[in-house]
């Protein structure tokens, strides 16, 4: 709202103007302190690199890992670093952070086709049940007798990925988020899915991006492998000191 001849008409105006400029007070300020209390965690999307990234686009610092499912030192950082990376700093709208699959083997590529089949909401939940039952499902794919290794051997790449899914009980993790069987089936052929898992891994090392975790800082490879490293570049990234 913004701010003639009888006074009594300019006065009634003014107490008019007044009362809706006080009753709109409130509302804008609880609509302000509404954004700023915004749960940006709740903010997923796939990128145009074919990552995953949580948080705010405005964030002044965007991290991205290129990590691997498959991959011990990333579930490391899975339990000690992304409960309070995400608490304290994607939550807050502070810092965005993005995955993106770098594939480290034949298993990798089942599991990481399905968790990015689950789609943006649910990609994250479905990675920490993932990270959380890695060394079961991986140690199930190398207990493999030497009969099944051999009928693997002969199989094409889409059986194989199939097959390293089944054996590693991939499919009943994913129905946990809302993939059926015959939707995981469809996940784990899906060719397009497939040729851009694969991109995504290859531009990595095109990168020179050879290790998982790798974390990238505002455009920056960092050195940090681990939460206890990444936080105070995170930090510094900030303007935070301590």
């Amino acid at each position: 709202m913004r701010r003639s001849v009888i006074l009594a008409c300019s006065i009634a105006a003014g107490t008019i103007a007044a009362s809706v400029s006080t009753a709109a007070a409130p509302s804008m300020a609880a609509h302000a302190k509404a954004a700023k209390a915004r749960d940006w965690a709740q903010v997923v999307t796939m990128t145009p690199e074919g990552g995953f990234v949580m948080g705010n686009p405005a964030a002044r610092v965007k991290l991205v890992e290129y990590g691997s499912l498959a991959c011990p030192h990333c579930r490391h950082f899975e339990e000690t670093g992304y409960k309070p990376l995400v608490q304290n700093y994607v939550r807050t709208g502070q810092v965005s952070y993005e995955f993106r699959n770098l594939l480290l083997n034949g298993p990798d590529i089942s599991v990481s086709l399905l968790t990015r089949c689950a789609g943006p909401a649910k990609f994250f939940p479905m990675s920490e049940l993932v990270y959380a039952t890695q060394p079961q499902w991986e140690e199930r794919i190398v207990k493999m007798s030497d009969t099944e290794k051999a009928a693997l051997d002969k199989m094409s790449d889409e059986q194989r990925i199939v097959r390293f899914a089944e054996i590693g009980g991939m499919p009943e993790m994913a129905s946990r988020f809302g993939l059926n069987a015959a939707r995981a089936h469809q996940c784990l052929t899906d060719k397009n899915a497939l040729e851009r898992l694969l991109g995504i891994s290859k531009a990595a090392s095109d990168h020179g991006i050879d290790h998982t975790p790798t974390f990238i800082i505002n455009g920056r490879v960092s050195d940090a492998a681990t939460w206890e490293q990444l936080e105070p570049k995170l930090k510094a990234a900030l303007g935070k000191r301590g």
